[in-house]
């Protein structure tokens, strides 16, 4: 299923304007979607664009934007996630941010592993910065549990569509 949500990803996300895009690298563990099946056709047949990947900041909890390739180093922090090594870089500097979640609704609200941390992340991109989860399962009718602190996503790919918030 992670290859069709790619294959849809590449098929109805534009990706003209977009330079710079942030993905999560997949947990196997909590059976997460396998992203590098975005981000290796991203160097194979986007060059231009570049690939950035979460770091936890030890020192503030909070999710970093690193710049990560084919030739990129990667460590396990202490919770067993890969992350990338090298410098951090600005969020607002991104065009597309896909997200992982548990479940989306019609509205374009996720739930994620409950911490906030991609939630304080998307603060930190622009506005118009593409917010594109990926979802194994189609769209629930409502999360209720919403604050205002949850960003919203712009759409959600599964393996059989796009939904668009």
């Amino acid at each position: 299923m992670s290859s069709e949500i790619a294959e849809r990803f590449f098929a109805e996300i534009g990706l003209a304007g977009v330079g710079n895009i942030h993905t999560f690298i997949r947990l196997r563990k909590f059976n997460e979607i396998d992203t590098s099946n975005i981000y290796f056709r991203l160097w194979r047949d986007h060059p231009r664009i570049k690939t950035f990947a979460p770091r936890m900041n030890a020192a503030t909890g909070e999710l970093e934007n690193v710049y990560f390739d084919a030739e990129t180093d990667f460590t396990e922090n202490d919770w067993g996630i890969r992350e990338p090594v090298g410098d951090a870089a600005d969020p607002a500097e991104l065009d597309l941010v896909i997200v992982p979640l548990l479940c989306f609704d019609t509205r374009g609200h996720r739930v994620g592993y409950g911490k906030g941390f991609y939630d304080r992340f998307l603060a930190r991109c622009r506005l118009d910065c593409q917010k594109i989860g990926v979802s194994y399962f189609p769209p629930e009718p409502e999360i209720a549990d919403i604050t205002e602190n949850d960003i919203p996503l712009d759409a959600c790919v599964t393996p059989t569509k796009l939904f668009r918030s």
